[in-house]
C-alpha cells in the first residue's frame, strides 16, 4: 500500500471488483467508496446515456421494465423524468459532464422519427447534452444530414414537410447545442475522417487552474455494411489501433486522464447494477486497450452493466453501458490529482441509476415530449394521397398480392430518384434502377411489409401520412446495384428450397411491374425457373448482361435469405424505406392496384405440381397482447442468432 493524501488505499490488482460490490456500485478498490471525503483531489462527474433512439416518452415494450440487484425491477423510460433524475444527480457538483457513445436519434418512435429526428435534438438540448460520440444509426441518412442538418441546423427542402419543423418554443430546428465525433469514421477512397477524432474538456480544479480530460470516440466497426446505415462511401478504421493511437496524440497533448467513449459494447449479466461473464468485442478491447485510458464507456448492444475490469497492467478502471432507450443513467466519478491531472484509480466509482418514473417529471422536457407527441398525432391524420381501393398482404397461389406488387413498384420508383442535398456525393454514378425486387415472406427475418393499405370509405379513399408510413419499413435504405443476369435467376430460384420429408418451401419475391416470368411447378428446387421465361422490359433475361436492381438493402446483403446478391457492384444508396414509401405516394397523388398477372406457373395442373408452402412467421406479442415492436423483433432475432443479425468480427452478434 502507498499514502494517497489523508488515507491508505488498497492497489492491488486483486482487490479490484469485477462485479458490483454491493449491487449498486462498482469501486476500482474496495476502499474506494471512501473516496467522497477525498477533497485533496479534483472530482469529475461523468454522465452518460447510450441508445436513446428518439424514446421521448418511455422505453417501448418489455424494455420499459429492468431487472437490478435482487431481482428488483423498475419501470423506466422518457426524457422529462431523465431531466429529474440528472438534476438531482447534478446538484453541487462543481465538474460534471453529459455524453453519450451514440444512437440517440435515428429510431422508431413515430413522434421522433416522422419529423427527421429534430425532437430528439431539442430533448437533448433542454438535457444539456455535452458531446456525443456517432453511432451508426447517425449515418442512417448521411454524413451531410449529420454534420450540416443535425449539428448545424441548417434546412433542406422542403422546410416543414421533410425537415426543419417547428419546434416547442415555436421555433424553426436549429440544430444540436453539443457537437459529434468519431475517430474511426473515414472516407472510403481518401481516408479522411468524416468527424473529429476527439475532444478535450477543461475541468475547474479550483484557484482558477484547470485540469484536461482527453474523450475518444468510437463508431461500431462495420457501420458502413449495416443495413441501416449502409454507406458504401466510408468505411470504420480497427477500434484498438484508433484508440491507442488517439491515446497516444493526447498523452502528447498533456492530458493525463482520458476517456473511451465507443458505440460498440458487449454483455455482462442481467442486473444493470452490476456485471459478471463480461463477453463482446468491447470486453475484448476493454482487456487490451492503452492503460493510458481511465474509462470505458460503451453502447450498441442494449445492455446495461457496471463493473471494474484491469487494463493491460492489471489497473482497474470502470467498464460500463448505459442500456437502451433512455432506461438508465450512467455515474462515473473520477478524482484527479490536482497537479498532474491525472486520474487517481484506486478512487474510481460507477453506478447506472435507473431512470425511473416515480419522480415528478420535469416540466421543460414533458412539455418538449408532449408537444412532439400532440405534433405526431396531427401528422399521422394528415392526407398524402388517395387510394381506389385496398391494397392486402393476401397473396394468391403464385405468391403476389397487391401490397406486394406496391412496394415493388415504389422500390423500383425509389432505386431511380436522382440524389438531393441531403444525400452524400461523390461514389458512383447514380444509374437508375432497371427492375426491382421485393422479399414478401423472407426465409429469416421479418417482411418488409408491416401492414394493408385498406381503403377508407368514409374518405373516399384518403392515405394518411400515418397509413403509409406504418405500412413500409425499418428505417433502412433501398439500394441501387449493378449484378448480373444470372444473379437475379439465381435470386428467383432461391424463393423456394427443399424440407425435411420431401417437401418444398416457398418465399416470395415480388417484381416490380415491368418484369413477367415463369416458373415450372413440376421442376425440383434450383431448377424452376428458365431465364428465357423471365422477361425485364419485355426482353429475355439475360444471364450475361449486367442490370440495375433496386432493393432493401438487407435484402441484398443477404439479411432475408437471397445469397445470390452478394456480389453485387456499384452500390448507390437512396432514402430509407419509410420517408421514400410517403415520397411515393404524395408523388402518385392515386393509388390503384395492379393485376396479378407478374408470375404465372406452367405445369401447374400435371402431377407432382407443387407450388411450394409459404413459412409464415408468427408475430410475437408482449405480456399485454400488443405485437412487438417491428425494430424489437429485428433485436431479438440477432440476439437469438437469427440470420437478420449482423455479424461484427470476432462472431460477436449486433443487436442494432
Amino acid at each position: 500500500m502507498r499514502d494517497i493524501g489523508r488515507r491508505s488505499f488498497v492497489t492491488a490488482a486483486g482487490a479490484m471488483a469485477t462485479a458490483s460490490a454491493i449491487g449498486s456500485n462498482a469501486y476500482a478498490t474496495g476502499h474506494a467508496r471512501d473516496a467522497a471525503t477525498a477533497d485533496e483531489y479534483v472530482d469529475v462527474q461523468l454522465l452518460n446515456i447510450t441508445d436513446l433512439h428518439g424514446y421521448l416518452q418511455g422505453a417501448p415494450g418489455a424494455n420499459s421494465v429492468i431487472t437490478g440487484t435482487g431481482g428488483k425491477r423498475h419501470t423506466v423510460g422518457g426524457v422529462a423524468y431523465m431531466a429529474a433524475h440528472l438534476e438531482r444527480l447534478r446538484a453541487g457538483r462543481r465538474n460534471s459532464l453529459f455524453f453519450a457513445p451514440g444512437d440517440l436519434f435515428s429510431g422508431w418512435e413515430f413522434d421522433a422519427a416522422a419529423f427527421a429526428d429534430e425532437p430528439t435534438i431539442e430533448a437533448l438540448n433542454a438535457l444539456q447534452m455535452d458531446f456525443a460520440s456517432a453511432g451508426n444509426h447517425e449515418f442512417d441518412k448521411s454524413t451531410v444530414f449529420l454534420r450540416e442538418h443535425m449539428e448545424r441546423g441548417r434546412p433542406f427542402p422542403v422546410v416543414g414537410r421533410d425537415v426543419s419543423f417547428t419546434d416547442s418554443t415555436g421555433h424553426r430546428f436549429r440544430g444540436a447545442n453539443f457537437p459529434y465525433y468519431s475517430a474511426n469514421m473515414v472516407w472510403h477512397d481518401t481516408g479522411e475522417r468524416v468527424l473529429p477524432p476527439y475532444n478535450i474538456v477543461h475541468v475547474d480544479a479550483g484557484r482558477g487552474r484547470r485540469l484536461p480530460i482527453g474523450f475518444i470516440h468510437l463508431t461500431a466497426i462495420g457501420t458502413e455494411s449495416f443495413p441501416g446505415s449502409y454507406q458504401p462511401q466510408l468505411r470504420t478504421l480497427d477500434e484498438l489501433e484508433t484508440a491507442n493511437r488517439c491515446a497516444a496524440a493526447l498523452k502528447s497533448r498533456g492530458v493525463n486522464a482520458i476517456v473511451l467513449s465507443m458505440h460498440d459494447g458487449a454483455v455482462a449479466g442481467s442486473n444493470f447494477e452490476s456485471g459478471t461473464n463480461p463477453s463482446g468485442p468491447a470486453y475484448e478491447l476493454a482487456l487490451r486497450v492503452s492503460p493510458a485510458i481511465d474509462a470505458i464507456v460503451t453502447g450498441h448492444w442494449h445492455c446495461a452493466f457496471t463493473m471494474m475490469l484491469p487494463d493491460p497492467k492489471g489497473v482497474p478502471r470502470p467498464f460500463v453501458e448505459a442500456g437502451c432507450y433512455g432506461q438508465i443513467i450512467n455515474e462515473i466519478n473520477l478524482r484527479l490529482d490536482p497537479v498532474s491531472g491525472r486520474v487517481i484509480r484506486e478512487l474510481t466509482t460507477s453506478v447506472n441509476h435507473p431512470n425511473t418514473r416515480d419522480v415528478t417529471p420535469d416540466p421543460e422536457l414533458k412539455s418538449i415530449a408532449d408537444y412532439w407527441a400532440g405534433y405526431g398525432a396531427r401528422r399521422a391524420r394528415a392526407r398524402i394521397g388517395t387510394q381506389t381501393a385496398s391494397f392486402t398482404r393476401r397473396r394468391n397461389a403464385m405468391g403476389e398480392s397487391t401490397m406486394g406488387n406496391l412496394v415493388a413498384d415504389w422500390a423500383l420508383w425509389a432505386g431511380g430518384r436522382p440524389h438531393g442535398p441531403m444525400d452524400d456525393r461523390g461514389g458512383h454514378r447514380n444509374v437508375p434502377a432497371e427492375l426491382a425486387v421485393i422479399a414478401l415472406a423472407p426465409r429469416v427475418g421479418a417482411a418488409i411489409i408491416a401492414g394493408d393499405l385498406v381503403r377508407d370509405e368514409a374518405s373516399d379513399g384518403v392515405v394518411t401520412f400515418g397509413q403509409a408510413w406504418n405500412a413500409v419499413g425499418f428505417g433502412d435504405p433501398i439500394m441501387t446495384v449493378t449484378v448480373t443476369g444470372r444473379q437475379i435467376h439465381d435470386a428467383l430460384e432461391q424463393q423456394w428450397a427443399p424440407t425435411p420429408g420431401g417437401g418444398m418451401s416457398f418465399s416470395p419475391l415480388a417484381v416490380s411491374g415491368n418484369v413477367r416470368y415463369t416458373f415450372d411447378a413440376t421442376g425440383p428446387a434450383g431448377h424452376r425457373i428458365d431465364p428465357a421465361d423471365v422477361l425485364v422490359d419485355g426482353e429475355p433475361l439475360d444471364p450475361a448482361r449486367r442490370y440495375r436492381l433496386a432493393a432493401p438493402s438487407y435484402t441484398l446483403i443477404n439479411q432475408d435469405g437471397f445469397s445470390a446478391f452478394t456480389g453485387f457492384t456499384e452500390p448507390v444508396r437512396h432514402t430509407r424505406d419509410f420517408e421514400s414509401f410517403v415520397s411515393y405516394v404524395r408523388t402518385r397523388r392515386r393509388l390503384s392496384p395492379s393485376e396479378p398477372n407478374r408470375v404465372m406457373a406452367k405445369n401447374a395442373h400435371r402431377p407432382g405440381a407443387h407450388v411450394g408452402s409459404v413459412a409464415e412467421h408468427q408475430q410475437l406479442l408482449q405480456a399485454d397482447a400488443h405485437h412487438v415492436p417491428r425494430p424489437e423483433v429485428a433485436l431479438r432475432a440477432a440476439l437469438t442468432g437469427d440470420a437478420e443479425g449482423q455479424r461484427a468480427p470476432g462472431g460477436f452478434q449486433v443487436p442494432c
